[in-house]
């Protein structure tokens, strides 16, 4: 797993459909690293990201858990086993059941090789308004997601998944060691989809994201191998 670097979301409903498109990588030098998220684990589950391992591929497995602290704390003991690379719960489930997940998660991860625990703040899909008049919290977005990185990285976790418009601001107050994994992120001449709050690959290294997500500007581009080595050069140089 690099320090840095560009996380391709492989939102497919099959594994047929996701070997398919690894295709595209087949002879490159560099392999993915992947976001295996709800779609792709419920209708494949751990074999195909254990298959997905041994072919040598870093995983990042998006599942997003928000539930009482002793069934975060089961499911994530379970989920370490499975050997990927990155896991996440969210922030709202406060302090104890995020303390509980890096229990779960480090009592039964490979020795030297527990995956990095991260917490999702704000979806990148999530409005100022929609946080006010859906989700009842007045505090402006930055400081919301301020409070739950802080909370995260008090809860013993490694980073936080956060829009990149953030990313600088979340250094500042956890530390540089703390991670932020930064969805969002459109080339400048892509469409935003259901994205709000989206930045490029190269504004993103500029804001000081650790990995971006990418999704559909790879994933449903003509030549997806080009795309993601635009995405390399954009974010890595």
């Amino acid at each position: 797993m690099r320090e840095k670097d560009v996380i391709i979301a492989c939102d497919f409903p099959s594994a047929a459909r996701t070997l398919a498109f690894l295709e595209n990588f087949r002879n490159r030098d560099r392999k993915p690293f992947l976001k295996i998220g709800m779609e792709l684990f419920y209708a494949e589950g751990a074999p195909l990201v254990r298959r997905l391992k041994e072919d040598g591929y870093s995983i990042f497995l998006d599942l997003k858990l928000h539930d009482i602290p002793n069934t975060v704390r089961s499911a994530m003991a379970v989920l370490a086993g499975i050997g990927v690379d990155m896991v996440n719960v969210h922030a709202a489930g406060g302090s104890a059941m995020m303390k509980a997940a890096a229990e779960g998660l480090r009592s039964n991860a490979p020795a030297g090789s527990c995956p990095k625990l991260i917490a999702v703040t704000q979806l990148t899909s999530t409005s100022q308004e929609m946080l006010r008049d859906e989700l009842l919290i007045n505090e402006p977005m930055p400081d919301t997601i301020m409070s739950y990185a802080a909370n995260a990285a008090a809860s013993g976790l490694d980073g936080v998944v956060c829009s990149p418009r953030e990313a600088a601001a979340v250094h500042r107050h956890c530390g540089d060691h703390f991670l932020t994994v930064t969805p969002g992120v459109r080339f400048a001449d892509g469409e935003l989809g259901d994205q709000k709050r989206v930045m490029t690959p190269a504004q993103a290294r500029e804001e000081g994201s650790d990995y971006i997500v990418v999704g559909r500007p790879i994933t449903g581009a003509q030549n997806p191998a080009e795309a993601y080595a635009r995405c390399i050069e954009d974010f890595l140089k």
